[in-house]
């Protein structure tokens, strides 16, 4: 079964404290940043992300690219992100997937659970996120253990002998 998750991109950095915060100063930061978080969280957990982004907060009108693993779609002049994504459910809508859409949007999230979709709200995305995050940095620091308890601490002396035997003396 595949996992598409479907994400409102302006409505999660409106929403999401830290994103808000970095947007008043520099708004391609925030959707960078947005951008970087749903790549690790397409990495983590397998699903499959498209973030759509209003065109009338970006040049490049119509446009849709790759990411990391995220896919970013930005809309067409006169479209909207909600009406994107309701075309998307719409086109991805498949016995075999599970599509999910993330947006705080009331009236969108109505739509794409009337379409066959689940939602989800900014603010579970955000929870869904930093859970997300802790567990990768759980494995992350369990990885380094494990690579720092491979290393075996050898005196000089003994070195020095495995050296010759790897080289073939004696």
């Amino acid at each position: 079964m595949e996992n598409i998750l479907l994400v409102d991109g302006y409505n999660m950095i409106g929403a999401w404290p830290s994103l808000q915060k970095l947007k008043e100063k520099d708004f391609g930061a925030a959707r960078d940043q947005l951008v970087d978080l749903l790549a690790e969280y397409a990495a983590f957990t397998g699903y499959r992300v498209i973030a759509v982004f209003d065109a009338h907060m970006v040049a490049g009108i119509g446009k849709s690219y790759n990411h990391h693993r995220v896919e970013i779609v930005y809309t067409k002049k006169n479209e909207t992100a909600d009406e994107r994504i309701e075309k998307l459910v719409q086109t991805l809508k498949r016995i075999d997937r599970v599509i999910h859409v993330a947006t705080s949007d009331l009236a969108e999230q109505s739509h794409a659970f009337g379409s066959g979709a689940l939602r989800k709200s900014a603010r579970e995305m955000a929870i869904e996120m930093g859970m997300a995050t802790k567990e990768i940095d759980k494995i992350v620091q369990k990885t380094k253990k494990a690579q720092e308890s491979s290393k075996i601490t050898l005196s000089e002396e003994v070195a020095e002998v495995f050296e010759k035997w790897r080289r073939g003396g004696k």
